[in-house]
């Protein structure tokens, strides 16, 4: 069981009443958006489980729910260019990478509908796709 923990993104707060039927167990019917800064814009990945991966939004659902066996969509927000990972994030983005995220957005959501009728192995094997090696 992880141990309850503030912190600066308290995204797992909205989730305190959702627990696995076992502790430490799988939450079936919970999907996370998140954004990775691991992923180039333009990218998005289904995955079934995983660890935070450094997202203090995800290290925070994880201490709320008491858990990582739960699905997240990561969807990239490219690697930071500010020296503040936070301005990155919460910054506004840039124009030309939003018109990227919204043209994506039906591709996201057919995702999202494959993975809630077939699961995250069909959702992954249509969906995720290889990202190019950085430049």
């Amino acid at each position: 069981m992880l141990k309850p923990q503030t912190f600066m993104n308290d995204s797992g707060r909205a989730l305190s009443g959702l627990r696995p039927p076992e502790p430490g167990g799988p939450i079936a019917d919970l999907l996370v958006l998140v954004d990775e800064v691991a992923l180039p814009v333009g990218f998005f990945r289904i995955r079934p489980r995983g660890s935070a991966g450094g997202h203090n939004g995800l290290k925070s659902v994880e201490a709320a729910l008491g858990t990582r066996d739960y699905a997240r969509l990561r969807i990239g927000v490219g690697p930071k260019q500010e020296d503040d990972l936070v301005d990155h994030v919460l910054g506004p983005m840039p124009r030309d990478e939003r018109h990227v995220i919204d043209d994506l957005m039906p591709t996201m959501c057919e995702a999202v509908e494959c993975w809630m009728a077939e699961g995250a192995e069909r959702a992954m094997n249509r969906f995720n796709r290889r990202v190019p090696p950085a430049e």
